[in-house]
C-alpha cells in the first residue's frame, strides 16, 4: 500500500520570515500528500523568550555593632577587611550547620579558620589549632545537635559574639592607625570574652595569653600587611 505511506520528501519547505517573539505570526506548511494545512503559531514560543528577572545584590563593608553612635561620631570610620567579613559570614553559616539558634564566639572562631587565607587563621594553624579540632571541641561542649531543629537563616549574635565585634572596632579606633579591622582584631576580641565558648575552646587547644600577646605584637608592627 505505497499510496497510503507518508514520505519525508512529500513536504515542501516553507518560506522563512523574520521571527518576532512579541508579534504572533502564522506560518503555513502545505503537504502534497493530502493537501491539508499545518499551522505553526510562533506565540507558543513566547514563554521561552521571557526576560530574566533582575537580581539585586547588596554588599556590606561593615559588621553588626551594638554602639553605632560611637562609630558615627568618629572622623575616621574603621572598615572591616574583606576577609574578616567573609570569616563572619562563614561563621554564621557554621552556626546553622551545627543547628545553633545563635551565632556565638565558637562559630566566629570556625569562620576565621574556614576562610583560611587570613593572618589569624595562619597564626592559629601555626599553633596547632585547626578547624577539625575546633569542631571536635564544639561537639564535646554542645553534644549531638537535634536533627529536627532548624536554625534561622541569619542566627542572631550572642552577647559575647557582639562584644567581640565591638572590641575589635574599639581596639582599632584606640590605636589611631590607618588600615582595616582584620581577623586578628576579631580573634583578640574573641579571646577577651573569657566566659564564652570560643575562649574556652581556644584554652582547651593550648591558646593562652602569651599567644595573644604575640599576635598583638604582630599586628602592631608598622610592616603588618593586614589580612594578607
Amino acid at each position: 500500500m505505497a499510496a497510503n505511506s507518508l514520505s519525508a520528501t512529500s513536504l515542501t519547505r516553507p518560506e522563512f520570515k523574520q521571527f518576532n517573539p512579541n508579534k504572533p505570526t502564522q506560518d503555513v506548511l502545505k503537504t502534497q500528500w493530502v493537501g491539508t494545512k499545518l499551522s505553526l503559531h510562533s506565540s507558543n514560543l513566547r514563554p521561552f523568550f521571557a526576560k530574566r528577572p533582575l537580581i539585586n545584590a547588596t554588599i556590606s563593608f561593615s559588621l553588626p555593632t551594638a554602639k553605632p553612635e560611637r562609630v558615627a561620631a568618629t572622623e575616621k570610620i574603621p572598615i572591616w577587611s574583606s576577609k574578616a567579613i567573609k570569616a563572619y559570614a562563614m561563621g554564621e553559616l557554621e552556626a546553622r550547620k551545627i543547628k545553633s539558634p545563635t551565632t556565638g564566639t565558637e562559630a566566629i572562631l570556625m569562620g576565621i579558620l574556614i576562610e583560611g587565607t587570613n593572618f589569624a587563621s595562619k597564626f592559629l594553624r601555626g599553633n596547632g589549632i585547626t578547624l577539625q579540632k575546633v569542631r571536635d571541641e564544639i561537639f564535646k561542649m554542645r553534644g549531638k545537635p537535634d536533627m529536627y531543629f532548624f536554625s534561622p537563616e541569619h542566627p542572631p549574635l550572642t552577647e559575647a559574639a557582639q562584644t567581640t565585634l565591638d572590641w575589635a572596632i574599639d581596639e582599632k579606633l584606640k590605636s589611631g592607625e590607618n588600615g582595616e579591622i582584620t581577623t586578628s582584631h576579631l580573634l583578640l576580641g574573641l579571646w577577651k570574652q573569657e566566659e564564652s565558648p570560643g575562649h574556652q575552646i581556644l584554652v582547651a587547644l593550648g591558646f593562652n595569653d602569651d599567644r595573644a600577646k604575640e599576635l598583638r605584637s604582630f599586628i602592631s608592627e608598622p610592616t603588618f600587611e593586614g589580612d594578607s
